[in-house]
Formats: C-alpha cells, sequence, structure tokens
C-alpha cells in the first residue's frame, strides 16, 4: 500500500512539476511578447503547441504574436486550431475576431467577439482584455468599442483584479487623448500590480504626448529601475528624444537626435537584434528622417530577412527616394507593392511609389499612385501638393489649380507659395481658354479668373509686404476681366503702377524683371493712348519700356505709328 501510495505521490508530482513547467513557460512567452522579444516569444510558443498540444492558449498567445507581426492570415489559421482543440476557447475566439478587424471585416469581427463573450469563464477576464486591444489594432481602431468591452470585463467580475483591463482601458482612452481617463487607469493597474512595467511605460508616454519630455523620461527611467532588461522602455525613450529633439533648437536637436539612435540600439540589444526588432527599427529611421541609415539597415535587412517577408523592400523604396537614388526605389517599392498581401498596403507606400515615377519622368503613373494613397487615407494631404506641382508640369493647369486648392483647405503647412501657384494654375487656364483657337472657340470660365485672382488678393493681404511678382499676376487677371479688348476699363492700371513702383524701388533693375516692366509700361501706354487720349502719356511709357525691352512688338509698333519720333524719357 505505501508503495502504491508512494507511486501515486510521485505520478502525481510529476503532474505537479509539468504543470509548473508549462504556467511557467506560458508566462515567458507573454512576458517575451510584452517585452517585444517576437524571435524568442515565437520559439517558446511553437514548443509549446508541441508539447502542449491540447492547450488552447498556446495557440491563442502564437496567433496574437503574429498578429503583432501582421500575419493575419497565419494568426487566423492559428486561432482555428486553437478552437478546433477547444471549442469553447473563448481567447481563440477574441483572436479570430482581432484578425477580422485587421481585415476590415467588421461584421465577422463582431460575430466572433459576441461568441467569446458567450463562452467566457465568469471567472477569467482575459478574453474581455484582448477583445478590447483587438479593437485598438491598426487600420481601423475604435476606442469606444475598446472602452465599452474592457469595462464590461471589469464589471463582470468586480473581485477579480485583473491589472491587464485597466492598462488596455488607459490605452483607449490616450488613443483618444483623453490623458487624464488613461492616468487614472494606469494607476488602477499599477496599484494591483506595482511592478507592472508596461503600465509606467505608458504613464510616461501620456507625458510624451504632452511634451512634457522631463516627466515622460522619469516614467522610463522608472520602468527600467523594476526591468532593467525591459526593450520597449529604451524604444520609447528613443522615440520621446525624437519628439524632443523636434521641438527644440537645432543644436538640442541634434543631440536629441543622436541619443535617439542610440537608445533605439540598445533596445535592439535587449530584443535579440531579431529581424522583427530590427524592421521596427527601421521603421523608426522612418520617423527619425534618417535615411542613409535607413537605406544601409534595409540593405542589411534584405541579406538575412526570409524571400517572403517582404517589408524589406518597402524600407528599401522609401530610403532610395530620399538619398535620390530613384531607379533602385521603384523598383524595390513596385516589388512590394505587386507581392506583398494587399492588406500589408498603407497609404505611404503608393506616395513613395507616385514619388518615385513621377523622379523618373513618368507622371501619369505618379499621379494615379497619390491618389491610390488618397483614396487609402485622405489625410495625405501632402500627395495633393505633389499631384499639383506634377499637373502643372504637365501643363494641367485647371486640374493642377484644383489640386493646390484642396491641398491648401487640408494642409496646416500651405505657404503663401502654394496660393501663388494655385492662382498661376488658375490663371493659365483661363488663359488657355480666352486664347483658344480651337473650333467651335470655348466659352471660358470666368470662375477660374476670380479664383486666380482671389489667390493673388490673398498672398497680398498676408505678405509682410506687397509683393511684385504677385502685382504683375494680379496685373494680368484683371486684364482678363476686362468685358472687351476694344474697350479697355483699367482694371489692370492700379496693379501694373504698383509692379513699376515695387521693381523700381529696389534700384537697378534685373535683365530678368525688365521684360516685365516693359509689359507693364507697354499696358499704360496703350492706356493712355486709347482710353484717356492722352499722346504724351502714351509715349512716355512706351519709351521707358523701350528702354527696357527694345524687342518689344507693341513698342515697335507704336513707334512705326508714330514715325519713330519719341526719344528715351527723362
Amino acid at each position: 500500500m505505501k508503495m502504491i501510495n508512494k507511486a501515486a505521490m510521485t505520478i502525481s508530482g510529476l503532474a505537479m512539476l509539468s504543470s509548473s513547467v508549462f504556467a511557467q513557460s506560458l508566462a515567458d512567452a507573454k512576458k517575451a511578447i510584452d517585452a517585444e522579444q517576437y524571435q524568442k516569444a515565437e520559439s517558446m510558443l511553437k514548443n509549446l503547441t508541441q508539447t502542449q498540444p491540447s492547450k488552447d492558449e498556446n495557440y491563442f498567445y502564437l496567433g496574437w504574436l503574429y498578429l503583432k507581426k501582421d500575419y493575419s492570415d497565419s494568426a487566423r489559421a492559428t486561432f482555428t486550431k486553437g478552437i478546433s482543440i477547444n471549442p469553447k476557447s473563448a481567447l481563440n475566439y477574441a483572436g479570430l475576431g482581432a484578425a477580422d478587424r485587421v481585415d476590415k471585416n467588421t461584421a465577422a469581427a463582431k460575430s466572433n467577439f459576441d461568441k467569446a463573450v458567450a463562452v467566457i469563464d465568469k471567472k477569467d477576464t482575459e478574453p474581455y482584455v484582448y477583445i478590447g486591444k483587438a479593437y485598438l489594432l491598426d487600420p481601423n481602431p475604435d476606442a469606444n468599442a475598446a472602452i465599452q468591452i474592457l469595462q464590461k470585463g471589469i464589471a463582470a467580475n468586480p473581485k477579480e483584479k485583473n491589472p491587464e483591463l485597466y492598462a488596455a482601458l488607459g490605452d483607449a482612452y490616450r488613443s483618444q487623448l483623453k490623458n487624464t481617463d488613461a492616468y487614472d487607469n494606469y494607476t488602477q493597474a499599477l496599484a494591483i500590480n506595482p511592478k507592472m512595467v508596461s503600465a509606467v511605460v505608458a504613464t510616461g508616454v501620456i507625458w510624451k504626448q504632452a511634451n512634457n519630455f522631463e516627466d515622460s523620461e522619469k516614467e522610463y527611467r522608472k520602468a527600467l529601475s523594476i526591468d532593467p532588461s525591459y526593450g520597449p522602455a529604451y524604444r520609447e525613450l528613443a522615440e520621446t528624444y525624437l519628439r524632443w529633439g523636434r521641438n527644440s533648437t537645432k543644436t538640442v536637436s541634434e543631440q536629441k537626435y543622436k541619443q535617439a539612435v542610440d537608445f533605439y540600439k540598445k533596445y535592439l540589444d535587449l530584443t535579440d537584434r531579431s529581424i522583427d526588432s530590427r524592421l521596427r527599427y527601421a521603421e523608426f529611421l522612418v520617423y527619425a528622417e534618417d535615411y542613409k541609415a535607413l537605406e544601409q539597415e534595409a540593405n542589411e535587412l534584405a541579406k538575412i530577412a526570409p524571400k517572403n517577408d517582404l517589408i524589406v523592400y518597402r524600407f528599401l523604396g522609401y530610403s532610395a527616394y530620399e538619398n535620390k537614388n530613384y531607379a533602385a526605389g521603384l523598383d524595390a517599392l513596385n516589388k512590394f507593392i505587386s507581392q506583398a498581401n494587399p492588406k500589408r498596403i498603407i497609404p505611404l507606400d503608393y506616395l513613395y511609389q507616385g514619388r518615385l515615377q513621377i523622379a523618373l519622368g513618368q507622371d501619369s503613373l505618379g499621379i494615379n499612385s497619390l491618389r491610390k494613397a488618397l483614396q487609402l487615407d485622405t489625410n495625405q494631404v501632402e500627395a495633393y501638393g505633389e499631384i499639383a506641382k506634377s499637373l502643372y508640369n504637365q501643363k494641367k493647369y485647371l486640374e493642377a489649380g484644383d489640386a493646390y486648392k484642396t491641398y491648401i483647405a487640408k494642409s496646416h503647412e500651405a505657404t503663401l507659395n502654394d496660393y501663388l501657384r494655385e492662382g498661376v494654375s488658375y490663371y493659365n487656364a483661363f488663359k488657355a481658354q480666352y486664347y483658344s483657337t480651337a473650333t467651335p472657340k470655348p466659352i471660358p470660365d470666368t470662375t477660374l479668373i476670380v479664383k486666380a485672382d482671389t489667390a493673388f488678393n490673398y498672398i497680398q493681404k498676408h505678405a509682410t509686404a506687397p509683393i511684385a511678382t504677385v502685382a504683375l499676376y494680379e496685373a494680368r487677371a484683371n486684364d482678363l476681366k476686362e468685358p472687351s479688348r476694344n474697350t479697355s476699363q483699367g482694371y489692370a492700371k492700379p496693379y501694373y503702377e504698383q509692379y513699376i513702383q515695387l521693381i523700381t524701388a529696389k534700384g537697378p533693375v534685373a535683365d530678368a524683371d525688365k521684360q516685365f516692366l516693359a509689359e507693364a509700361y507697354v499696358y499704360l501706354g496703350t492706356y493712355y493712348e486709347y482710353v484717356e487720349k492722352n499722346e504724351a502719356k502714351a509715349a512716355e511709357n512706351f519709351a521707358k519700356a523701350k528702354e527696357n525691352d527694345p524687342t518689344n512688338k507693341q513698342v515697335a509698333d507704336f513707334f512705326a505709328r508714330k514715325g519713330g519720333g519719341a526719344g528715351k524719357s527723362k
């Protein structure tokens, strides 16, 4: 009997040991995911699915890892495997819903989330955590839905104090820039688990968003005092120093950028420099606008990354454009866009593809690519400006004017030069209609000249001083407003006079400006000859026109008509 009891105890002990090893291994895998050690976590979880194939949660965390690595198809297959093992696996139904959201299938996502909630064990709050996190995933985060499900998870079992529920709720509020609510929930998570290092780091991110860089840094340092090997704290330090640099003087910013790169390298060291972490570093270099380093890193990654990991070509394309290696950049980005899963294409991919195509003279293709970027995200406002510039270079002035107008309306960075380009585009579009020799002759769209004049007027009102070039275009635009070419109302007169005053006030007139100065004097000479019937004033202005541009045809015609008797003005 004693032998049997001893054996039973031994078997029981082995079972307990096995359970302990499993629990510890899964906990380590989850910790590796949180620390962004994805290669390590993947290895551990694949091993767990083989050694503990009946544990459905192993499949969930492996699938969740695939989602974080942007492999939604692999994630879906893994979650489905977990459900085949346990048809009541709330976690894996939550995972399927998350995959649906990544794939923009809202209806399927809700269905799977509902299935997850229906089978949740009353004592289990983890599925609520991951449904909430799923609602925060790109490309269509829904913070309100996340908040609702997370609050439901807290209410479902008030005695089950799961700090991850509160931390995820903090993330949801932070995504809405409701930083007070976010802070309160991170504080609640830390009250439950004071060593929850991810919540400490998240608190630092709140301060970063408020541009309180000193307090942000303190939180990251605090996180590292809890866990010196916690890589995300160094990543956030890097990204905070990057933002810090952008909000500093040039001297300070250069120092902060260097520190940012150093912190990111430390992050890489702590995440075992896996391909995944190096890809994230490449993404950081995009935001840091360090394209020399990005191109070098991307070329190195291309040598070691799996052939099916096409994202390397994205970074090669971006960096090659910025470094003016246009042909190589377009080859790389074309490969990525043509071979990658369409779900992985982001607006910036089409934006850079368009830029590369335009740089190589493929303007029509480039404009199409830029428009694809806008179809995916209308907030890519710089695309409107680049489309406008390309259209202008192709002399498609009407389309260019509309594109500049849209860019100005949507951008917070539009300059007076953009207003000038808008005005000149509309002016040229109207002029092309006005002087068209087509049969039948088109009726000029007078709204175009009004739009042009409006843009020019805006510049003169908002510039620190009147601009000569703008005055010249105002004169030309107002001249085209004349109801008849035979009966001038003198609409352009004050603008040509202003142009003359602005150009001559600078001192000696530059050779490049002389033909335009002659244009102004010719207009005034013609106005005085035919409208005011003032021969002396007409001759005076034509003489000044001749001084600046003797080859002007209207000047030659005037003096031919007058017998060549007019000399130089005094």
